[in-house]
Protein backbone atom coordinates (compact mmCIF):
# COMPACT_ATOMS: atom_id res chain seq x y z
CA UNK A 1 0.00 0.00 0.00
CA UNK A 2 2.87 2.48 0.74
CA UNK A 3 4.41 1.73 -2.77
CA UNK A 4 0.94 2.45 -4.58
CA UNK A 5 1.17 6.03 -2.28
CA UNK A 6 4.44 6.89 -3.66
CA UNK A 7 3.42 6.39 -7.17
CA UNK A 8 0.01 8.47 -6.96
CA UNK A 9 2.35 11.08 -4.82
CA UNK A 10 5.18 10.98 -7.59
CA UNK A 11 2.33 11.66 -10.14
CA UNK A 12 0.42 14.61 -8.96
CA UNK A 13 3.83 16.29 -8.16
CA UNK A 14 5.51 14.94 -11.78
CA UNK A 15 1.88 16.06 -13.53
CA UNK A 16 2.14 15.04 -17.41
CA UNK A 17 5.60 13.31 -16.13
CA UNK A 18 3.46 10.14 -15.33
CA UNK A 19 1.43 10.02 -18.56
CA UNK A 20 3.17 8.09 -21.53
CA UNK A 21 5.98 10.79 -22.83
CA UNK A 22 4.58 10.60 -26.74
CA UNK A 23 4.89 14.07 -27.75
CA UNK A 24 8.05 15.34 -25.69
CA UNK A 25 11.48 14.31 -24.60
CA UNK A 26 14.37 11.79 -25.40
CA UNK A 27 11.38 9.44 -26.42
CA UNK A 28 9.12 11.98 -28.01
CA UNK A 29 8.53 13.10 -31.39
CA UNK A 30 8.73 17.16 -31.06
CA UNK A 31 12.56 17.36 -30.03
CA UNK A 32 11.13 18.90 -26.78
CA UNK A 33 13.68 19.03 -23.89
CA UNK A 34 12.27 18.18 -20.00
CA UNK A 35 13.96 18.65 -17.06
CA UNK A 36 13.37 17.59 -13.50
CA UNK A 37 13.66 19.02 -10.51
CA UNK A 38 14.24 17.36 -7.34
CA UNK A 39 14.57 19.45 -4.05
CA UNK A 40 13.88 16.34 -1.25
CA UNK A 41 16.05 16.96 1.91
CA UNK A 42 16.56 14.75 4.78
CA UNK A 43 18.52 17.15 6.43
CA UNK A 44 18.87 21.05 6.62
CA UNK A 45 16.32 22.96 4.70
CA UNK A 46 16.85 26.05 2.39
CA UNK A 47 13.81 28.11 2.60
CA UNK A 48 15.20 29.41 -0.91
CA UNK A 49 13.73 26.21 -2.58
CA UNK A 50 10.03 27.57 -3.97
CA UNK A 51 12.05 30.84 -5.28
CA UNK A 52 14.48 28.11 -6.95
CA UNK A 53 11.98 25.53 -8.50
CA UNK A 54 10.06 28.94 -9.68
CA UNK A 55 13.07 30.10 -11.12
CA UNK A 56 13.58 27.22 -13.39
CA UNK A 57 10.40 26.50 -14.72
CA UNK A 58 10.10 30.03 -15.72
CA UNK A 59 13.83 29.46 -17.41
CA UNK A 60 11.94 26.78 -19.23
CA UNK A 61 9.46 28.65 -20.10
CA UNK A 62 11.44 30.99 -22.06
CA UNK A 63 14.27 28.83 -22.98
CA UNK A 64 11.91 26.36 -25.01
CA UNK A 65 12.42 23.04 -22.35
CA UNK A 66 9.71 21.94 -20.30
CA UNK A 67 10.27 21.58 -16.51
CA UNK A 68 8.47 19.30 -13.92
CA UNK A 69 9.30 19.18 -10.12
CA UNK A 70 8.64 16.85 -7.36
CA UNK A 71 10.32 16.28 -3.84
CA UNK A 72 9.49 11.98 -4.53
CA UNK A 73 12.15 9.94 -4.65
CA UNK A 74 9.58 7.65 -5.92
CA UNK A 75 9.88 9.05 -9.33
CA UNK A 76 13.65 8.24 -9.72
CA UNK A 77 12.80 4.78 -11.72
CA UNK A 78 14.40 3.93 -15.03
CA UNK A 79 11.03 4.62 -16.78
CA UNK A 80 10.25 8.27 -15.96
CA UNK A 81 13.92 9.23 -15.52
CA UNK A 82 14.02 7.95 -19.42
CA UNK A 83 11.92 11.03 -20.02
CA UNK A 84 13.94 13.65 -18.74
CA UNK A 85 17.47 15.04 -20.47
CA UNK A 86 18.46 16.23 -17.37
CA UNK A 87 17.51 16.47 -13.74
CA UNK A 88 18.42 19.19 -11.18
CA UNK A 89 19.26 18.56 -7.71
CA UNK A 90 18.08 22.39 -6.15
CA UNK A 91 19.68 22.06 -2.69
CA UNK A 92 18.94 18.69 -1.67
CA UNK A 93 20.23 17.37 1.86
CA UNK A 94 21.01 13.84 3.11
CA UNK A 95 20.16 10.43 1.94
CA UNK A 96 17.35 11.30 -0.29
CA UNK A 97 17.36 7.72 -2.63
CA UNK A 98 16.92 4.25 -1.46
CA UNK A 99 19.48 1.91 -3.22
CA UNK A 100 17.06 1.20 -6.03
CA UNK A 101 16.19 4.82 -6.90
CA UNK A 102 20.24 5.05 -6.80
CA UNK A 103 20.51 2.45 -8.77
CA UNK A 104 17.73 4.04 -11.88
CA UNK A 105 19.43 7.24 -11.22
CA UNK A 106 22.86 5.58 -12.38
CA UNK A 107 21.59 3.73 -15.50
CA UNK A 108 20.58 7.10 -16.30
CA UNK A 109 24.04 8.94 -16.40
CA UNK A 110 25.16 6.09 -17.94
CA UNK A 111 22.59 6.29 -20.82
CA UNK A 112 23.30 10.02 -21.38
CA UNK A 113 21.01 11.72 -18.64
CA UNK A 114 21.91 15.23 -17.47
CA UNK A 115 22.87 16.35 -14.01
CA UNK A 116 22.48 19.84 -12.59
CA UNK A 117 23.33 20.63 -8.98
CA UNK A 118 22.53 23.57 -6.90
CA UNK A 119 23.99 24.73 -3.99
CA UNK A 120 23.47 22.02 -0.78
CA UNK A 121 23.68 19.57 -4.14
CA UNK A 122 26.59 18.96 -2.44
CA UNK A 123 25.17 18.01 0.93
CA UNK A 124 23.88 15.31 -0.39
CA UNK A 125 24.46 11.63 -0.04
CA UNK A 126 27.65 11.06 1.39
CA UNK A 127 27.70 7.38 1.22
CA UNK A 128 26.76 6.75 -2.51
CA UNK A 129 30.38 6.96 -3.78
CA UNK A 130 28.88 7.48 -7.74
CA UNK A 131 26.92 10.54 -6.76
CA UNK A 132 30.42 12.27 -5.41
CA UNK A 133 31.81 11.92 -8.57
CA UNK A 134 29.18 13.25 -10.55
CA UNK A 135 28.55 16.25 -8.40
CA UNK A 136 31.93 17.00 -8.40
CA UNK A 137 33.12 17.84 -4.34
CA UNK A 138 30.96 17.13 -1.26
CA UNK A 139 29.96 20.63 0.99
CA UNK A 140 31.95 20.68 4.29
CA UNK A 141 31.41 23.89 5.87
CA UNK A 142 30.41 27.43 5.27
CA UNK A 143 31.03 31.10 6.70
CA UNK A 144 27.97 33.22 7.67
CA UNK A 145 26.35 34.91 4.51
CA UNK A 146 28.54 37.90 2.60
CA UNK A 147 29.69 39.40 -0.56
CA UNK A 148 32.50 37.84 -1.90
CA UNK A 149 34.48 38.12 -5.62
CA UNK A 150 33.97 35.26 -8.41
CA UNK A 151 36.61 35.05 -10.64
CA UNK A 152 34.96 33.71 -14.24
CA UNK A 153 37.93 30.88 -15.24
CA UNK A 154 35.83 30.00 -18.71
CA UNK A 155 33.93 32.46 -20.77
CA UNK A 156 32.80 30.18 -22.85
CA UNK A 157 30.67 28.14 -21.46
CA UNK A 158 27.24 28.88 -21.65
CA UNK A 159 26.83 29.15 -17.75
CA UNK A 160 29.81 31.85 -17.71
CA UNK A 161 29.46 33.26 -20.69
CA UNK A 162 27.70 36.14 -20.17
CA UNK A 163 29.71 37.34 -17.32
CA UNK A 164 32.41 39.63 -16.45
CA UNK A 165 35.93 38.37 -15.91
CA UNK A 166 34.85 39.26 -11.70
CA UNK A 167 31.35 38.62 -10.59
CA UNK A 168 30.41 40.41 -7.26
CA UNK A 169 27.49 38.91 -5.15
CA UNK A 170 26.14 37.97 -1.86
CA UNK A 171 25.72 34.51 -1.47
CA UNK A 172 26.68 31.43 1.55
CA UNK A 173 30.06 30.41 0.25
CA UNK A 174 30.58 26.68 0.52
CA UNK A 175 34.05 25.11 1.63
CA UNK A 176 34.23 21.73 -0.09
CA UNK A 177 36.10 18.71 1.36
CA UNK A 178 38.13 17.85 -1.67
CA UNK A 179 39.23 20.39 -4.83
CA UNK A 180 37.46 19.16 -7.93
CA UNK A 181 40.08 20.58 -10.33
CA UNK A 182 41.68 17.81 -11.54
CA UNK A 183 38.71 15.34 -12.28
CA UNK A 184 36.12 18.54 -13.79
CA UNK A 185 36.74 21.53 -15.55
CA UNK A 186 36.36 24.67 -13.09
CA UNK A 187 34.29 27.65 -14.41
CA UNK A 188 34.96 29.82 -11.63
CA UNK A 189 36.38 30.26 -8.52
CA UNK A 190 35.95 32.09 -5.39
CA UNK A 191 39.00 35.22 -4.30
CA UNK A 192 38.79 34.02 -0.74
CA UNK A 193 40.70 37.40 0.01
CA UNK A 194 37.49 39.38 -0.94
CA UNK A 195 35.43 37.49 2.07
CA UNK A 196 36.05 36.01 5.45
CA UNK A 197 35.89 31.94 6.11
CA UNK A 198 37.75 31.03 2.94
CA UNK A 199 39.75 27.29 3.62
CA UNK A 200 40.55 25.86 0.69
CA UNK A 201 44.17 27.58 0.49
CA UNK A 202 43.54 29.89 -2.13
CA UNK A 203 42.20 27.58 -4.70
CA UNK A 204 38.63 27.61 -4.47
CA UNK A 205 36.32 26.39 -7.72
CA UNK A 206 32.72 27.32 -6.94
CA UNK A 207 31.31 26.62 -9.97
CA UNK A 208 32.13 23.40 -12.53
CA UNK A 209 31.24 21.01 -15.32
CA UNK A 210 32.16 17.36 -16.78
CA UNK A 211 31.27 14.41 -18.40
CA UNK A 212 30.99 12.03 -16.09
CA UNK A 213 30.44 7.92 -16.95
CA UNK A 214 28.35 8.83 -19.98
CA UNK A 215 26.90 12.03 -18.84
CA UNK A 216 26.41 15.43 -18.69
CA UNK A 217 27.24 17.14 -15.05
CA UNK A 218 27.19 20.91 -14.09
CA UNK A 219 27.63 22.31 -10.35
CA UNK A 220 27.15 25.45 -8.57
CA UNK A 221 27.43 26.79 -5.47
CA UNK A 222 25.28 29.32 -5.39
CA UNK A 223 21.50 29.43 -4.98
CA UNK A 224 21.44 29.62 -0.85
CA UNK A 225 19.67 33.00 -0.82
CA UNK A 226 15.81 34.05 -1.98
CA UNK A 227 17.99 36.96 -3.82
CA UNK A 228 19.86 34.50 -5.73
CA UNK A 229 17.12 33.29 -8.05
CA UNK A 230 16.04 37.06 -8.91
CA UNK A 231 19.30 37.92 -9.34
CA UNK A 232 19.37 38.50 -13.70
CA UNK A 233 23.35 37.21 -13.61
CA UNK A 234 22.31 34.18 -11.42
CA UNK A 235 19.67 32.84 -13.62
CA UNK A 236 21.19 32.91 -16.74
CA UNK A 237 24.20 31.51 -14.97
CA UNK A 238 21.92 28.51 -14.12
CA UNK A 239 20.01 28.86 -17.32
CA UNK A 240 23.73 28.12 -19.38
CA UNK A 241 24.32 25.09 -16.99
CA UNK A 242 20.69 23.66 -17.42
CA UNK A 243 21.08 24.07 -21.30
CA UNK A 244 24.64 22.52 -21.30
CA UNK A 245 22.79 19.14 -18.81
CA UNK A 246 20.18 18.78 -21.25
CA UNK A 247 22.37 18.96 -24.87
CA UNK A 248 21.00 22.17 -25.97
CA UNK A 249 25.01 23.73 -25.72
CA UNK A 250 27.86 22.27 -26.65
CA UNK A 251 31.66 22.98 -23.99
CA UNK A 252 34.60 21.81 -23.71
CA UNK A 253 33.81 20.21 -19.97
CA UNK A 254 37.61 18.60 -20.02
CA UNK A 255 39.67 19.09 -16.61
CA UNK A 256 41.88 21.81 -18.14
CA UNK A 257 45.34 22.31 -15.55
CA UNK A 258 48.63 24.05 -16.35
CA UNK A 259 47.91 26.75 -19.50
CA UNK A 260 50.15 29.79 -19.68
CA UNK A 261 48.38 32.63 -20.98
CA UNK A 262 49.05 34.29 -24.41
CA UNK A 263 46.19 36.37 -24.33
CA UNK A 264 44.08 37.15 -20.84
CA UNK A 265 41.78 39.74 -21.95
CA UNK A 266 44.13 42.83 -20.78
CA UNK A 267 47.46 42.95 -22.55
CA UNK A 268 48.42 42.39 -26.16
CA UNK A 269 51.82 42.70 -25.39
CA UNK A 270 54.10 40.11 -27.69
CA UNK A 271 51.24 40.35 -30.13
CA UNK A 272 51.54 42.08 -33.26
CA UNK A 273 49.14 42.85 -36.56
CA UNK A 274 50.32 41.78 -39.59
CA UNK A 275 48.64 43.50 -43.05
CA UNK A 276 45.09 45.00 -43.16
CA UNK A 277 42.80 44.96 -40.72
CA UNK A 278 42.57 45.04 -37.05
CA UNK A 279 41.13 43.47 -34.30
CA UNK A 280 39.28 45.64 -31.71
CA UNK A 281 39.92 44.98 -27.62
CA UNK A 282 36.59 45.84 -25.84
CA UNK A 283 36.26 46.35 -22.24
CA UNK A 284 34.60 42.94 -21.33
CA UNK A 285 38.38 41.44 -22.86
CA UNK A 286 37.04 40.04 -26.15
CA UNK A 287 39.05 40.64 -29.64
CA UNK A 288 36.89 40.81 -32.89
CA UNK A 289 38.31 40.92 -36.09
CA UNK A 290 37.62 44.20 -38.71
CA UNK A 291 39.12 44.54 -42.11
CA UNK A 292 41.33 42.38 -43.84
CA UNK A 293 43.11 40.15 -44.93
CA UNK A 294 45.32 40.63 -41.88
CA UNK A 295 46.88 38.12 -38.99
CA UNK A 296 47.05 39.01 -35.36
CA UNK A 297 50.33 36.98 -34.35
CA UNK A 298 52.35 36.33 -31.41
CA UNK A 299 55.52 37.61 -32.39
CA UNK A 300 57.04 36.92 -28.38
CA UNK A 301 58.14 33.27 -29.06
CA UNK A 302 57.60 30.51 -31.44
CA UNK A 303 56.48 27.00 -30.64
CA UNK A 304 56.90 23.27 -30.79
CA UNK A 305 55.14 20.84 -29.61
CA UNK A 306 51.89 22.39 -27.53
CA UNK A 307 48.35 22.25 -26.56
CA UNK A 308 46.84 25.78 -28.26
CA UNK A 309 43.22 26.56 -26.55
CA UNK A 310 41.23 29.39 -27.40
CA UNK A 311 37.32 30.81 -27.12
CA UNK A 312 35.46 31.75 -30.40
CA UNK A 313 32.25 32.62 -31.34
CA UNK A 314 31.25 33.74 -35.07
CA UNK A 315 28.28 36.87 -35.26
CA UNK A 316 26.68 35.48 -38.36
CA UNK A 317 28.00 33.82 -41.80
CA UNK A 318 31.77 34.86 -40.50
CA UNK A 319 35.23 33.63 -41.79
CA UNK A 320 38.04 33.34 -39.56
CA UNK A 321 40.76 30.90 -38.64
CA UNK A 322 43.71 30.05 -36.52
CA UNK A 323 47.13 30.10 -37.83
CA UNK A 324 49.84 27.60 -36.34
CA UNK A 325 53.23 26.42 -37.68
CA UNK A 326 54.35 29.86 -39.70
CA UNK A 327 57.39 31.24 -39.32
CA UNK A 328 57.62 35.50 -38.10
CA UNK A 329 56.68 37.77 -40.61
CA UNK A 330 54.83 41.10 -40.88
CA UNK A 331 53.25 39.74 -44.28
CA UNK A 332 49.97 37.40 -43.46
CA UNK A 333 50.26 35.41 -46.57
CA UNK A 334 53.42 34.03 -45.47
CA UNK A 335 51.50 32.51 -42.73
CA UNK A 336 48.90 31.34 -45.50
CA UNK A 337 52.24 30.01 -47.86
CA UNK A 338 54.25 28.34 -44.77
CA UNK A 339 52.07 27.68 -41.70
CA UNK A 340 48.38 25.74 -41.43
CA UNK A 341 44.92 27.21 -40.36
CA UNK A 342 42.51 25.59 -38.46
CA UNK A 343 39.63 27.21 -40.16
CA UNK A 344 36.41 29.38 -38.73
CA UNK A 345 33.66 29.56 -41.12
CA UNK A 346 30.60 26.80 -40.63
CA UNK A 347 29.31 26.98 -44.24
CA UNK A 348 32.35 27.15 -46.33
CA UNK A 349 33.03 23.48 -48.58
CA UNK A 350 33.97 20.52 -46.28
CA UNK A 351 38.11 21.04 -46.55
CA UNK A 352 37.62 24.81 -45.78
CA UNK A 353 34.96 24.90 -43.25
CA UNK A 354 35.20 24.79 -39.64
CA UNK A 355 37.85 22.75 -38.04
CA UNK A 356 39.17 21.55 -41.39
CA UNK A 357 43.06 22.74 -41.89
CA UNK A 358 42.00 24.78 -44.77
CA UNK A 359 43.14 23.08 -47.86
CA UNK A 360 44.03 20.07 -46.81
CA UNK A 361 41.97 18.02 -44.46
CA UNK A 362 38.27 18.15 -43.64
CA UNK A 363 36.80 17.58 -39.86
CA UNK A 364 34.81 14.83 -39.18
CA UNK A 365 31.69 16.40 -40.20
CA UNK A 366 29.11 14.64 -38.38
CA UNK A 367 31.19 14.82 -35.48
CA UNK A 368 31.67 19.00 -35.72
CA UNK A 369 28.16 19.32 -36.41
CA UNK A 370 27.06 17.99 -33.03
CA UNK A 371 30.16 20.01 -30.97
CA UNK A 372 29.40 23.27 -32.93
CA UNK A 373 27.74 26.30 -31.07
CA UNK A 374 25.61 28.26 -33.59
CA UNK A 375 26.49 32.02 -34.62
CA UNK A 376 26.05 34.17 -31.45
CA UNK A 377 27.40 31.18 -28.77
CA UNK A 378 30.91 30.23 -28.11
CA UNK A 379 33.13 27.93 -29.12
CA UNK A 380 36.01 26.44 -27.99
CA UNK A 381 39.16 25.10 -29.72
CA UNK A 382 42.12 22.57 -28.86
CA UNK A 383 44.73 22.42 -31.33
CA UNK A 384 47.56 19.88 -30.36
CA UNK A 385 50.87 20.06 -31.77
CA UNK A 386 52.61 16.75 -31.38
CA UNK A 387 55.70 16.86 -34.00
CA UNK A 388 54.18 17.13 -37.65
CA UNK A 389 50.78 15.53 -36.44
CA UNK A 390 47.88 18.15 -35.99
CA UNK A 391 44.66 17.43 -33.96
CA UNK A 392 41.89 19.60 -33.53
CA UNK A 393 39.06 19.33 -30.24
CA UNK A 394 35.72 21.01 -30.92
CA UNK A 395 34.16 21.93 -27.65
CA UNK A 396 36.20 18.74 -26.31
CA UNK A 397 34.97 16.67 -29.09
CA UNK A 398 38.27 15.84 -31.34
CA UNK A 399 37.47 16.75 -35.12
CA UNK A 400 40.13 16.54 -37.12
CA UNK A 401 43.59 14.28 -37.00
CA UNK A 402 46.28 15.31 -39.96
CA UNK A 403 49.94 15.26 -40.53
CA UNK A 404 52.02 17.27 -42.07
CA UNK A 405 54.00 15.29 -44.78
CA UNK A 406 55.15 18.64 -46.94
CA UNK A 407 58.60 19.08 -46.62
CA UNK A 408 58.34 23.04 -47.71
CA UNK A 409 56.21 23.17 -44.45
CA UNK A 410 56.67 22.40 -40.85
CA UNK A 411 54.76 22.25 -37.51
CA UNK A 412 57.84 21.88 -35.65
CA UNK A 413 58.79 25.02 -34.83
CA UNK A 414 56.42 27.87 -35.59
CA UNK A 415 53.95 30.90 -34.52
CA UNK A 416 50.08 31.83 -33.45
CA UNK A 417 47.99 33.86 -34.60
CA UNK A 418 44.02 34.82 -35.76
CA UNK A 419 42.93 36.13 -38.83
CA UNK A 420 41.30 38.82 -39.49
CA UNK A 421 39.61 38.11 -42.91
CA UNK A 422 37.52 40.83 -44.82
CA UNK A 423 35.70 43.58 -44.04
CA UNK A 424 32.51 42.05 -43.68
CA UNK A 425 33.58 39.01 -41.72
CA UNK A 426 33.29 39.54 -37.64
CA UNK A 427 34.62 36.74 -35.21
CA UNK A 428 35.66 37.49 -31.92
CA UNK A 429 38.07 35.88 -29.74
CA UNK A 430 38.70 35.19 -25.61
CA UNK A 431 41.37 33.40 -23.40
CA UNK A 432 44.02 32.28 -25.58
CA UNK A 433 46.33 30.30 -23.92
CA UNK A 434 48.93 27.49 -24.06
CA UNK A 435 50.31 24.60 -22.68
CA UNK A 436 53.38 23.43 -23.88
CA UNK A 437 53.75 19.57 -24.04
CA UNK A 438 56.78 17.04 -23.93
CA UNK A 439 58.85 16.97 -27.39
CA UNK A 440 60.65 19.71 -29.76
CA UNK A 441 60.00 23.14 -28.14
CA UNK A 442 61.72 26.49 -27.51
Amino acid sequence: MRTVTAVATAALLLGCAAAPAASHGPDGTDGTKRVLVFSKTAGFRHDSIPEGVAAVRQLGASGGFTVDATEDAGAFTRSTLRRYDAVVFLSTTGDVLDSAQQAAFEDYVHHGGGYVGVHAAADTEYDWAFYGGLAGAYFQSHPAIQPATVRVEDRAHPATSGLARTWNRTDEWYNYRSNPRDRAHVLASLDESSYTGGTMNGDHPIAWCQEYQGGRAFYTGGGHTKESYADPEFRRHLLGGIRYAIGAAQADCRPENGYTSLFDGDSLDGWRQAGPGSFTLSDDGTLTSSGGMGLLWYAGRSFGSYSLKLDWKAAGDDNSGVFVGFPPSDDPWSAVDNGYEIQIDATDVPEKTTGSVYGFRSADLKKRDRALNPPGEWNTYEIRVEGERLRIWLNGVKINDFTNTDPARSLTDGHIGIQNHGAGDEVSFRSIRIRELPGKGH
